[in-house]
């Protein structure tokens, strides 16, 4: 592969960390993020989070943790062909569910209702909480203390955040830099960003026709989907189930990340930019899909709300997983100071109500869908009723 491009971000003009430290001899800066990110304790609990389906609902289910794996090679492969970062895109596709509470978003749900009052919640803000306050692993700092770029393409990996004050404010207060929040992020972190939906597309198809809750014959009615299995059926007549549903969501990945090379590709041939600011600087996203595969790939996505997320046997669970959160939180809410380990309460004696339910949300975002079983059952003396 030819060298970097002139738009891709360039480790060596990083605009720094908010702790200034040694960096690697034998690693960029970018990498060394990735590391990081990697080694902290978040990512690991990750592995008993919910993508779609309760980890006690089988063991082949994705997890937040293989779904982040995931991304991370999608964003990798895309990252490597366009010539950006890989390191970059990496770092940013592994952070970007750290923030993700147990059960998936029926626990989301729950934080969000339980601190309305001071601003509810929101996953990819408590991302970047993770990353800059909530890790205590260093000596020196709280947090990561990860580069500037890698900070930015978690908190605006979707696009620019300008139409939400408040939640712009609280980003500010998290990163303490400031990250631009009106632009585009870097072309690796919009890289990322796709990388996740070309993920959980492909995978959440998988994991509903694992449950049940999807067919091969209503996937053949999409557009996006249909082709697929018609050319796959057509190359190996006679294809057992197994076999053919991994060979469809593998070759639905590979056409859609050369659809966002293709689309990518002419987009930075109109725009021609010679700078990663130059991306910051752009009217729109450079990297996407074809207007067409966007319209299709829109197409999977409610079909896989109609069919599965919004699937009565999902949101019975999900529901139940729901008010499991919420009491959680009710309950360390009436008394703190006794229910929350002893490591969270310093300084609740004197704290206000917003602080208090504050280190609540925090505790509870993190907990991992096992910790908060367990939880519960020494909250209430009795599992939650999940199944």
């Amino acid at each position: 592969m030819a060298g970097r491009a002139p738009f891709a971000s360039n480790p060596e003009e990083t605009r720094g960390r908010l702790f200034d430290e040694p960096e690697s001899p034998t690693r960029s800066v970018f990498q060394r993020d990735a590391d990081r990110i990697l080694h902290s304790t978040a990512f690991r609990r990750l592995k008993d989070k919910t993508q779609v389906f309760l980890t006690s609902e089988g063991d082949h289910y994705r997890t937040r943790l293989t779904h982040t794996l995931e991304v991370s090679r999608i964003a990798r492969s895309l990252a490597r062909s366009l010539r950006l970062d890989e390191d970059l895109a990496e770092a940013v596709a592994l952070a970007h569910d750290l923030g993700h509470p147990p059960f998936g978003h029926a626990g989301e749900r729950a934080l969000d209702r339980a601190a309305a009052a001071f601003g509810g919640f929101d996953h990819n803000l408590q991302s970047l909480r993770v990353v800059t306050l909530l890790e205590r692993r260093y000596a020196s700092f709280d947090g990561l203390n990860l580069t500037w770029e890698t900070l930015e393409g978690l908190a605006k990996h979707n696009g620019p955040v300008t139409a939400d004050e408040a939640m712009a404010r609280e980003i500010a207060a998290a990163a303490r830099r400031d990250l631009e929040l009106g632009t585009y992020p870097s072309a690796e972190a919009q890289v990322a960003a796709i990388a996740d939906d070309i993920a959980y597309d492909a995978h959440d198809i998988d994991d509903g026709l694992r449950a049940g809750l999807l067919s091969i014959e209503e996937l053949a009615e999409l557009p996006l989907v249909g082709p697929i299995i018609a050319t796959v059926r057509r190359d190996h007549p006679g294809l057992e189930r197994t076999r053919l549903i991994h060979e469809t969501t593998r070759r639905m990945i590979s056409a859609m990340i050369a659809d966002v090379l293709a689309e990518t590709e002419a987009r930075l041939a109109r725009r021609r930019p010679r700078h990663a600011n130059d991306i910051r600087a752009s009217l729109g996203p450079v990297v996407g899909f074809t207007e067409r595969t966007a319209e299709w790939e829109r197409e999977v996505k409610d079909h896989l709300r109609f069919r599965v997320y919004d699937h009565t046997s999902v949101r019975s669970v999900m529901g139940r997983a729901e008010e499991a959160v919420a009491r959680l939180y009710g309950r360390y809410e009436e008394a703190p100071l006794l229910h929350l380990p002893a490591e969270w309460r310093p300084g609740l004696e004197n704290a206000s109500e917003e602080e208090r339910a504050g280190r609540i949300v925090d505790f509870i975002a993190g907990m991992s869908d096992r910790y908060a079983v367990a939880e519960y059952f020494r909250m209430f003396d009795r599992p939650p009723e999940l199944g």
